[in-house]
């Protein structure tokens, strides 16, 4: 399979940097597959997973909230806000999360509301669909 030039970023750490066969990213209005010669898109990520399937055909997980995805003709790169192994996440790191998302929500302004309420329901559907 051909494969592109892929870059999961945070803060803190380069997450993955080489050659990727597919990449799954959770955009601001829903999960793409990126494969070699996607279309240029740029979009904003809402808290989720990122799949990598490397050029061996192994697949990494990463759990990412907030930042960027920008696919152009050279390749992915996600900047997160937040970004870490999936296996790295556990019950107590996704309940802090979503205490969080709830501060957040309580907090807002009437027109931020809906779209904190949609980052705290996906953090308990992150949760759920991870079985933590």
């Amino acid at each position: 399979m051909a494969v592109f030039h892929f870059e999961l970023v945070s803060p803190d750490k380069l997450q993955f940097k080489g050659p990727a066969q597919s990449v799954l990213v959770p955009g601001s209005d829903g999960d793409f597959l990126v494969l070699r010669d996607h279309a240029a898109v740029m979009t904003a990520l809402r808290p989720g997973v990122v799949a990598v399937e490397d050029e061996g055909g192994k697949t990494s997980r990463f759990f990412v909230r907030g930042g960027f995805a920008d696919v152009n003709p050279g390749g992915l790169i996600v900047l997160a806000e937040t970004a870490m192994p999936a296996e790295d996440v556990n019950a107590a790191h996704l309940d802090a999360e979503i205490k969080n998302a709830e501060e957040d929500l309580a907090d807002a302004a009437d027109d931020n509301k809906r779209i904190a309420q949609e980052k705290l329901d996906r953090l308990r559907e992150l949760k759920e669909a991870m079985k933590l």
